[in-house]
């Protein structure tokens, strides 16, 4: 697990909130709180869809909202002219996903063994940090995992120009 502190705080939140940039993962939750507090539980309610447009969205596997589906939603109430009080995004891989980074991996972990793959946002008294994190079924002989989750982060927020500084 690595702690960031992300140094560009306005130009990370156009990234997060008006493009495509986390768009691939899915968002477990999410809480804003500004005036109020503002909830999203980002798990899918099987009974608002046709059994089709699950399957059609590649939705049926996940059981959890991808970030593109709720971003405009985050966008709404984070937007305006006074900044939040704080916030948290709890992102997670796909199956796909996370399949492609057990392999990427070479730890000898499988699905079964991993319940989550995490990306954790939190923006609190002006400072915004990403943590990141893996929930196992079973316990870890080693943390090559670990290791190369973090160090995919690293590549993913290099790529997209996020500065950051270790915490």
């Amino acid at each position: 697990m690595i702690a960031l502190k992300l140094t560009e705080t306005k130009k990370f939140m156009n990234q997060l909130l008006c493009t495509e940039t986390f768009d691939h993962f899915l968002l477990a939750e999410a809480a804003i709180v500004k005036d109020a507090t503002f909830t999203i539980n980002g798990r899918i309610t099987p009974s608002f869809y046709q059994k089709e447009e699950l399957l059609e969205n590649g939705l049926a596997e996940c059981g959890i909202l991808p970030y593109a589906k709720l971003r405009p939603i985050c966008y709404q109430i984070i937007r305006g002219t006074h900044t939040p009080v704080r916030f948290k995004f709890i992102f997670t891989l796909s199956p796909e996903n996370m399949a492609n980074t057990l392999a990427k991996s070479s730890s000898g972990c499988t699905a079964h063994d991993v319940t989550g793959i995490f990306l954790n946002l939190t923006f609190q008294n002006g400072a915004l940090t990403l943590t990141t994190g893996i929930s196992y079924a079973v316990f870890p002989a080693d943390h090559t995992l670990d290791r190369e989750w973090d160090r995919l982060i690293r590549l993913f927020l290099d790529r997209y120009g996020i500065s950051y500084k270790e915490l």
